[in-house]
């Protein structure tokens, strides 16, 4: 997996970018990054306005995000925003000047690290019950051909047992998501104060999935995973793993309607007055909607997870919970 997505002619290299294989949240809308600018803007006040202020977007892609919430800033808290993508591959033509671009988060900073479909492309390992009764690692071949390897054993075991148990019946099967939980708890830790989000497709301990959720994207349409770098291979985040103290979970439609995005109709009144304005507000209203979308957008899992930081400051109106199974992809 870690090969097949940033290895060399990995699929994070691709020249087209992210974009050219699926949407998210980012690509649907710049109500998104408008939404994000907003909590950064509410992180700003709740640390009291410091001189320089840290926006870090994890898995930037192309930069589509970074340079969208850029935009959206209020000047003065631009003029004191850094705004840091995050991605391996190489910078792309034509990005914001004002956005840095960095293989690895900056350590030591104040602000938002926002991580929107990141954890998801951590590579993990899939574990499987064996007829015998016994926990095995799935092992891969190039072509996508599965075989069980050897036993799980140590803190991956310990972590199953912990976060994923399986069942007797032969066939069962779980991703390990320690990396993923070490991964975000490095993320996290750059920030010295401020606040850590990530977003992406998500299930929580009662109701993890029997079989996993490994799969394959390529070109707008759900392939095998099979990692040969054609295409993305990804699976859903036990995100309530994730969680260190003080963090919440809950959907995406609840996060962004506190932050102001709501899909509801305009009036019909600014139809008759301004005709033009009307139709720019229902255009904004369904992209609102698709972003928050009970069964779709709308029920990505959101972790918000402060640092030094009273999460009430920022997101007081967000009611904690998640939906009882993961979105489809």
């Amino acid at each position: 997996m870690e090969r097949a997505l940033y290895g060399p002619g990995g699929f994070y290299r691709r020249p087209e970018g992210p974009a050219g294989h699926f949407r998210t949240s980012v690509h649907a809308s710049p109500l998104f990054a408008d939404a994000v600018a907003r909590l950064l803007c509410r992180v700003d006040a709740a640390i009291g306005h410091p001189g320089e202020l840290a926006f870090v977007d994890m898995g930037a892609g192309r930069g589509e995000l970074t340079a969208g919430v850029v935009a959206a800033l209020p000047g003065e808290v631009a003029a004191r925003t850094r705004a840091y993508a995050v991605e391996r591959a190489e910078r792309p033509e034509g990005l914001d000047d004002r956005v840095r671009w960095c293989a690895a988060p900056p350590t030591g900073v104040r602000g938002l690290l926002f991580a929107n479909e990141w954890l998801d492309n951590v590579p993990l390992d899939v574990a499987e019950r064996a007829p015998d009764g016994t926990l095995r690692r799935v092992l891969v071949h190039a072509d996508g051909t599965e075989e069980l390897g050897g036993p799980v054993g140590g803190r991956d075991a310990a972590w199953l047992a912990r976060w994923w148990p399986l069942g007797a019946e032969p066939g069962l099967r779980a991703e390990i998501g320690r990396p993923r939980d070490e991964a975000w708890a490095a993320a996290a830790a750059t920030l010295t104060r401020g606040l850590a989000v990530a977003v992406d497709y998500a299930h929580t301990r009662d109701a993890r999935p029997p079989f996993g959720t490994l799969a394959g994207f390529r070109a707008g349409r759900a392939e095998p995973p099979v990692p040969d770098g054609s295409r993305d291979v990804t699976a859903h985040v036990a995100l309530d793993s994730c969680a260190l103290p003080g963090a919440r979970l809950c959907t995406q439609r609840a996060a962004l309607h506190a932050l102001g995005v709501h899909g509801g109709r305009p009036p019909l009144t600014l139809a008759a007055g301004d005709p033009a304005a009307y139709v720019r507000a229902l255009a904004r209203a369904g992209e609102a909607a698709e972003l928050t979308a009970p069964g779709g957008l709308g029920d990505f899992g959101w972790l918000a997870q402060p640092v030094r930081l009273d999460l009430a400051d920022v997101l007081a109106d967000v009611p904690a919970g998640m939906p009882a199974d993961a979105p489809p992809p």
